[in-house]
């Protein structure tokens, strides 16, 4: 749901879809070609997944397919939630949502009678209302029992610290910081820059801001802040770079030792240095340890080797592991069988239990328990941009890459059929993909790949080699979600118009 291993994970695409038993279903505005092999593809309105959700949850009460046992013994709210979920029938669930009735019952039913697993994306929460989204996809494993079981639950993230016991508050020192360290979100970071009253300097490393923070016409000119002393720490001349008063070389990944937490598998793998660092270039961490040096600093935590932290985190990994070890074998997974989470049924919240409706929600200002709500289309002959990851790119990481930038080609927006032909567009047209804060120029792809009333293109290229020195964040102005404040980049709305 709101995933597209096609584009993240290829390796999961290609292998463990195939492969995996039973009914695949993909819940995605975009037919991906994740979607396109699934046995059911759910091709929803952008921010109406919490809608779909709701409809998914009444056909399981109405069809007897939620377990009343676990939810009795393992949850709270759940009165609450079947209330909410008692008007959302399918038809009213295909209003909401532009998914046909029948495909929503049957999806339901097979989800139900599972064992099922839920694979939960990043990007469906970088929405208006992610949070309330993420709360209300995850009443379904909880309302038919499946959770502690092999083959079922929720697939997300995982924490790098809990899941393979190490110590992460070793590893960031917070004790070290003389005063509170203020937090500024990306969303503010344009407007926190361009105050010489509040940023003086600026520290970038391991990400390219230029290209890939929000309000990115207004951001660029904070950069050019005579007075905003800039360092950039990179492998290459990135975006950020260019505005910096000094760059400091990286060395790359194959060049220092380091151990290496997958974001979704339970294990823990050796990185390898294979050859010295090239030229003056230096890790990170060492470039940190210079530079508190020269700066006076002399506690012993910014001094350790890397050889010693490693030593200090693996035995907490696996007693009597070393780093040799690791690396013959490449990748270790925390248990030689698969590990079943939650299989205790012990969750870490107030009450012990999951907590379908929640105090501690209510008390950051949120409804007690997620609304079945979707947002409204766009208005005014405006569409729902989607940006999500397409498959020539890691983030921004190799956009300089003169293969990659040929296989990227031109910039590219689809549009349905509909709204190419209300706009009388056509496929192959130069357009331009334009709101209040920029102007970009795209070729238009015409293909019911996404629902009605929707756009989609891709992040992130290079602003340098994009045709206008902008890229898709130059049209987001920091919109942010109703929990976390992440991004909700996938809420941007544009129109599409001849160039």
């Amino acid at each position: 749901w709101g995933v597209n291993p096609s584009a993240s994970a290829p390796h999961a695409h290609k292998y463990w879809l195939p492969e995996a038993r039973g009914t695949k279903i993909v819940v995605d505005p975009v037919r991906t070609d994740s979607a396109a092999i699934a046995d059911i593809h759910l091709q929803l309105r952008p921010g109406s997944d919490a809608a779909l959700a709701y409809g998914l949850l009444h056909v399981l009460i109405r069809d007897g397919l939620i377990d009343r046992e676990f939810i009795d013994a393992h949850t709270v709210g759940w009165d609450e939630i079947a209330e909410l979920a008692r008007p959302c029938t399918p038809a009213w669930t295909e209003a909401q949502t532009g998914v046909p009735a029948g495909t929503i019952e049957k999806t339901a039913q097979i989800y139900g009678r599972g064992r099922s697993l839920l694979w939960l994306g990043q990007g469906l929460q970088r929405q208006p209302q992610g949070g309330n989204i993420i709360r209300a996809c995850a009443l379904l494993p909880a309302a038919t029992g499946n959770i502690g079981k092999p083959g079922a639950g929720i697939y997300y993230l995982n924490g790098k610290g809990a899941t393979r016991k190490l110590d992460m508050g070793s590893l960031s020192a917070p004790q070290l910081a003389a005063t509170p360290v203020p937090k500024i979100s990306h969303m503010d970071l344009a407007k926190h820059l361009e105050d010489a009253n509040r940023s003086r300097g600026l520290f970038v490393w391991n990400m390219n801001i230029a290209a890939s923070v929000p309000d990115q016409r207004r951001l660029h000119r904070a950069l050019k802040r005579d007075d905003l002393f800039t360092v950039v720490v990179d492998l290459f001349e990135t975006d950020s770079a260019r505005y910096a008063d000094y760059v400091l070389p990286a060395s790359s990944f194959l060049e220092f030792d380091d151990l290496v937490g997958s974001y979704f598998h339970l294990s823990l793998g050796a990185q390898a240095k294979v050859m010295e660092p090239l030229g003056q270039s230096l890790p990170n961490q060492e470039i940190f340890r210079r530079l508190a040096r020269a700066m006076g600093y002399d506690d012993p935590a910014l001094y350790e080797s890397d050889a010693d932290i490693i030593a200090a985190q693996l035995p907490r990994f696996k007693p009597g592991l070393t780093f040799e070890q690791l690396q013959a074998v490449g990748t270790i997974p925390i248990s030689d069988e698969p590990v079943i989470l939650h299989e205790a049924l012990k969750f870490d919240t107030p009450s012990g239990k999951i907590e379908m409706a929640s105090e501690k929600a209510q008390s950051m200002g949120l409804p007690r328990a997620p609304s079945p709500q979707a947002d409204a289309p766009a208005g005014n002959g405006a569409l729902r941009l989607l940006s999500p990851a397409g498959p020539w790119l890691l983030n921004s990481s190799y956009g300089n890459d003169p293969r990659i930038r040929e296989l990227l080609g031109s910039e590219t927006i689809f549009l349905h059929p509909d709204d190419a032909a209300l706009r009388q567009l056509r496929d192959g047209q130069a357009v331009m993909v334009r709101n209040d804060l920029a102007a970009l120029p795209h070729t238009l792809r015409v293909a019911d790949i996404v629902p009605p009333g929707t756009a989609l293109t891709h992040k992130t290229r290079w602003t340098r080699t994009s045709s206008a020195g902008l890229n898709v964040n130059a049209l987001n102005p920091g919109l942010r979600t109703d929990m976390g404040e992440s991004t909700a980049l996938h809420g941007v709305e544009v129109e599409v118009v001849a160039a």
